[in-house]
């Protein structure tokens, strides 16, 4: 944690909603996947997408000052970062997740931020996932993106935990399945069964059916918080659940999650997770913040109360680490046999 000593690193965080901006905008335009061929003058980007040489220059010097872009002799290449994450079709491309879900949802819901942390929402305000779940149309923008964001994480997840002897995955939560399909894919023995709104159920299925994993990945519709679930797990994973639910749920979904293990099997938390010392990371801290503009009672989750609310429901080999360095934690657990 660096403490401020400067006027300009305020400002900095004043205006970092330009930069937010900024980064939709050329994503918006494919200016990332139009450097990918290599370095282009303004004039040249013109030729290739929707803005003009001068609004071009404006754009891609705005890029250049955040370290998005480099400049050089009078032409414009992609950072590495861009080159890697920001490129359409880049194999860790995520930018439909930033341009979609982050820039069209989530920017606009932080309007909420002042109301909802005084309690003072109005009735027309967005309070909650269920209530947002409900409008297809928002549903479907919402999962797209967040499906592609969600592949990186997943690959991670992956590598960090040995599912090779487990049969069955119960993901609470779990969205149009990326992590499902993710590890379903990387353990061939695992089937899995996802919780979540009928909305998201609905695209979830195209989901799977696109990667021929429908013998093996199955939905059951519902709100996560009142659904009945299927019990007899070998593991039960709630990815980006506590973050979007009233922290009063919290114990209660440790309490199921154990219930519908079976004895030996695997609980598997990952969400956005604080140090103990409340300290950072800041995009950890921040996102749970922006939960709180549409969860108004949504808890921020730090290392030392997670590690002893798994122990109070009774887990036993309680691990928490680091998955998205800065950003979120995997906790796992075991019930005891």
């Amino acid at each position: 944690m660096t403490v401020l000593t400067e006027a300009d690193q305020i400002s900095e965080i004043a205006f970092g909603f330009m930069g937010s901006k900024a980064l939709f905008a050329a994503l918006g335009a494919g200016v990332f996947t139009h450097l990918a061929d290599g370095p282009l003058s303004c004039a040249q980007l013109a030729h290739c997408g929707p803005l003009d040489e001068a609004r071009s220059e404006t754009l891609l010097t705005a890029l250049a000052g955040m370290g998005l872009v480099e400049s050089e002799d009078g032409k414009f290449r992609n950072s590495p970062a861009a080159e890697s994450f920001l490129v359409k079709g880049a194999k860790y491309d995520f930018g439909d997740y930033l341009r979609l879900q982050v820039g069209q949802q989530m920017y606009g819901l932080l309007d909420q931020i002042d109301d909802a942390l005084q309690d003072k929402l109005p009735d027309d305000a967005t309070a909650s996932y269920a209530e947002w779940f409900s409008d297809p149309d928002e549903a479907r923008l919402y999962s797209a993106s967040q499906h592609s964001g969600s592949l990186g994480p997943a690959r991670q997840l992956a590598r960090k935990v040995d599912l090779s002897n487990a049969r069955h995955l119960l993901d609470v939560g779990g969205g149009t399945g990326a992590f499902a399909i993710t590890l379903c894919e990387a353990f061939p023995n695992l089937s899995a069964t996802i919780v979540d709104f009928p909305n998201v159920a609905t695209l979830g299925r195209d989901y799977v059916a696109r990667v021929g994993l429908s013998d093996r990945i199955s939905f059951v519709e519902g709100n996560a918080l009142e659904t009945d679930w299927p019990g007899d797990q070998d593991v039960v994973l709630m990815s980006y659940l506590f973050s979007g639910v009233p922290g009063e749920a919290h114990d209660g979904l440790l309490t199921r999650a154990r219930d519908h293990l079976r004895p030996g099997g695997q609980f598997l938390l990952h969400d956005f997770v604080v140090r103990a010392d409340r300290s950072g990371p800041k995009l950890a801290a921040l996102w749970q913040l922006q939960h709180t503009a549409f969860t108004p009672r949504a808890r921020s989750l730090d290392e030392g109360w997670l590690r002893s609310a798994l122990e109070t429901a009774g887990f036993a080999g309680i691990e928490v680490d680091v998955l998205i360095p800065e950003m979120t934690m995997l906790a796992t657990a075991v019930k005891p046999a």
